[in-house]
């Protein structure tokens, strides 16, 4: 088809909202441009438009169209050498006005920086997408134990502080539907990973208002959190406390910062 038929045209099916499971308002052009932006990652740092394809399950004349407009738009650079393709710094501009217009980030700021001070431990705020927690804020201290851990990391909802004190503010049975979509497994020896364990955690968290994980997605972390609630009760995130399991026990962290996470959480909530 010339271009000045297609212009006379319907629109591209590429344009045009997608029918089916995926709803009438759905645009798949906009679908496969973020696919092939969020194929890039730490795995996966340069691809080559044969791997786009693979990654994405494009054909290659497809992968060709996006990351040719992708790099027009200026989120990929090309190599003009090697030919393959990587993110550019412009692919935080999405990141960036996140953080600027997030009403709970604006809110959370001075309390997580009063907390960070008051424990001098690291301290961050998450927020929960399905399954999984999202770092939206952190303020490292100088005993940090990962620095693999920046804002945007995800990790499982289940073994984490954040992610057991957000489920603990679910009715029961939304809790163990977002168990049920995780992929449950043992990250260390100290995981809890079975369901019914995870339920009495969960109980355990909504009774005493805050959650704990040790070791149980990195060896040595000590994690205690609170969620934080909007206007109707819900969890929006959740403040956490990271430290060193040398340099606390258990109960130590427990005694030293669990009245501390609560107090932050409460003062962000909006309930």
């Amino acid at each position: 088809m010339s271009e000045t038929s297609g212009r006379s045209s319907a629109r591209p099916d590429s344009a045009q909202p997608a029918r089916g499971k995926n709803g009438a308002l759905m645009v798949n052009s906009v679908e496969k441009a973020f696919r092939v932006l969020s194929a890039f990652g730490r795995q996966h740092q340069t691809l080559n438009l044969s791997q786009v394809a693979s990654e994405t399950g494009m054909d290659l004349s497809a992968a060709q169209r996006f990351t040719h407009t992708l790099t027009r738009l200026g989120y990929l650079h090309k190599d003009a050498e090697t030919k393959r393709f990587e993110l550019t710094a412009k692919t935080l501009d999405l990141g960036y006005h996140f953080i600027r217009s997030s009403r709970l980030v604006d809110r959370a700021m001075p309390y997580l920086m009063h907390l960070s001070k008051e424990t001098e431990e690291t301290v961050n705020l998450t927020m929960r997408e399905g399954p999984e927690i999202i770092f939206v804020s952190r303020f490292l201290s100088r005993h940090v134990l990962n620095t693999d851990v920046i804002i945007g990391t995800r990790m499982p909802a289940y073994c984490t502080a954040p992610g057991i004190a957000m489920l603990s503010r679910l009715p029961e049975d939304e809790a163990m539907a977002v168990i049920d979509a995780s992929d449950l497994k043992a990250h260390t020896p100290s995981t809890t990973w079975q369901r019914e364990a995870l339920r009495e955690k969960i109980r355990q968290a909504a009774a005493q208002g805050y959650a704990t994980a040790f070791e149980e997605f990195y060896l040595g972390d000590a994690s205690i959190a609170a969620p934080i609630l909007d206007h109707r009760g819900r969890p929006e995130g959740a403040v956490n406390v990271a430290a060193s399991c040398s340099r606390y026990t258990r109960e130590e962290v427990v005694t030293r910062f669990s009245a501390l996470i609560i107090a932050a959480a409460h003062a962000i909530s909006r309930v």
